[in-house]
């Protein structure tokens, strides 16, 4: 059919995307594991399926990657915050201060980058809570990318909600103009009292605007059944507990990836929003590029190439080496000879930039006495590296092998591990940021994931259980790395014991067990730094 043509799948696939999806990336929001999702997604034949994850990106790549892997069509989307007002303003203000959530879908490469462009800012200038965005940036930053008007939280359906049709009208007409065929109006059904009454009026507005249907579930977990998992969850993240009256509550046990046919079967009415999201899926095709290096550049004095920089540089650094070792003659000749065929394999690989990069910021940590640690693993085989100062091992003394460092062979570039007193640490960074430009230079992100004991300690915390009972519990699961509340179970009788002999312990573990692994929080990380040739 053409159907089929257009996402590249056979007769048998189903009729329905989902294109409203959160994972553990939502954090505290969401329990849907990536590789859980695909498995679902291919047992129930979907050809595609978006990830929209709440303000943020953390997992499109992990989520491209699977997707493909698994043979699924990877849409990368995220459902943003909206400020009312501009994203600039902090405090109530207009509409209470509340943001307001929006789909966007990359359409394309553009459409990706301007997605990339928009989570940035919210971060950057629109952080109030959450990660905000407005009207302004978006208007700038809307060529390829579809919108959707989102859950009930969306401008469109809160404006519907608080009886004001000329809002939802208004809105529903700025997001039709901006996104010229690429606007759709989004309704969802989850059973709620609020989704009856919104749904009446997007369906009349669809008709009066001219604007097309999608039709979504906004999935926060994979299976019927796992709300109690989400519940847990969001008290986690909110500090409550089950037993708290005044706790944020889910009124449904609908937020799962629904089957096509569960989906066909709520919105008989409007078989076209069905198909939409076919049609979606056929209009977004992105694809990340991983081949190629993407090195910042470094710049060079009075026009000398690179090549010929790291060559003199090295070469002096070397001698300098020699004549404080007090090698010479003959007994320097290992060294002069293996530094040639050292700098023939790096400029023959266009490596010559990263030695220069890496070289310089040990030397300016050095010029500023903060510690930098003599270096680690293979790098410290190479002459050239000890030449330039990176390392300070002798790899001629201690008959180290340059070919496990790098070689004409080796496919993956070179990898030096650098080590920095953690209480100046700041300082090399600032420099490089200073360097290559601030834009340019990030420190990467970590997430925590809930572990066995935490994940334990959790829950039995939102399940209002006594923290003496809990600890006795947490603190019998062997203290080993990686240990899994499975392998806990496995290893540990006591542990075994007391989940089969208590009710409680048991529906303890077995909540702990669905939630275990989920991404806890977000921090930077200490080391992991990127220096980019753009921002």
């Amino acid at each position: 059919t053409a159907r089929d043509n257009r996402v590249g799948v056979g007769p048998m696939a189903a009729e329905f995307v989902h294109l409203h999806l959160h994972s553990q990336y939502s954090l505290l929001d969401g329990t849907t594991r990536i590789e859980d999702l695909m498995g679902r997604v291919q047992e129930l034949g979907m050809p595609a399926v978006a990830l929209t994850d709440h303000g943020n990106m953390f997992g499109a790549v992990k989520f491209y990657q699977s997707a493909k892997k698994a043979g699924v069509k990877p849409i990368i989307g995220c459902e943003v915050y909206v400020a009312p007002g501009s994203r600039l303003e902090r405090g109530t203000g207009r509409a209470g201060g509340r943001s307001w959530h929006m789909v966007l879908l990359a359409q394309n490469e553009v459409g990706y980058k301007n997605l990339c462009e928009l989570v940035t800012l919210g971060f950057t200038e629109g952080m109030y809570y959450y990660p905000r965005i407005d009207r302004d940036i978006l208007e700038s930053r809307a060529e390829g990318l579809i919108c959707t008007s989102a859950c009930l939280r969306g401008e469109v359906n809160d404006a519907i909600l608080k009886g004001d049709r000329s809002a939802a009208v208004e809105a529903a007409t700025w997001y039709k103009e901006l996104f010229p065929g690429r606007f759709y109006l989004e309704i969802q059904d989850h059973g709620l009292e609020e989704d009856r009454k919104v749904i009446p009026e997007v369906l009349s507005l669809a008709k009066e605007l001219e604007l097309p249907l999608i039709v979504t579930n906004d999935t926060h977990y994979l299976n019927r059944g796992d709300h109690n998992y989400q519940e847990v969850l969001i008290c986690i993240q909110t500090g409550k507990t089950l037993n708290d009256e005044n706790r944020m509550k889910i009124h449904s046990e609908e937020f799962y990836l629904k089957s096509a046919d569960e989906m066909a079967a709520l919105f008989a009415e409007v078989p076209e929003a069905i198909s939409n999201s076919l049609v979606i899926a056929e209009q977004c095709d992105f694809d990340f590029n991983f081949g190629g290096s993407h090195y910042p550049d470094f710049e060079t004095p009075g026009g000398e190439t690179k090549k010929t920089l790291l060559k003199n540089l090295a070469e002096k650094g070397l001698e300098d080496r020699l004549a404080l070792l007090a090698i010479e003659g003959e007994e320097a000749v290992p060294y002069r000879e293996r530094l040639a065929m050292e700098l023939d394999v790096i400029n023959s690989q266009d490596y010559e930039g990263y030695f220069l990069i890496v070289s310089d910021f040990i030397r300016y940590a050095r010029e500023q006495d903060i510690p930098v640690g003599p270096g680690r693993g293979s790098a410290a085989g190479s002459v050239a590296a000890y030449a330039l100062g990176i390392t300070g091992i002798d790899p001629i003394k201690y008959s180290l092998l340059f070919e496990r460092f790098l070689n004409p062979e080796r496919i993956s570039p070179p990898d030096i591990d650098i080590d920095f007193c953690m209480d100046r640490r700041d300082e090399v960074i600032k420099y490089v940021q200073e360097k290559y430009g601030t834009d340019n230079v990030c420190q990467i992100i970590t997430f925590g994931s809930m572990l066995a004991k935490g994940v334990l300690r959790d829950v039995g915390r939102v399940m209002d259980m006594p923290y003496g009972e809990v600890d006795r519990i947490a603190k019998l699961v062997p203290n080993e790395l990686g240990i899994t509340l499975d392998g806990a179970l496995e290893k540990e009788p006591r542990f075994k014991e007391a989940s089969v002999r208590d009710p409680n312990i048991h529906k303890l573990i077995e909540t702990s067990r669905h939630l275990e692994g989920n991404i806890r929080h977000a921090g930077t990380h200490a080391a992991g730094v990127v220096i980019a040739p753009s921002d």
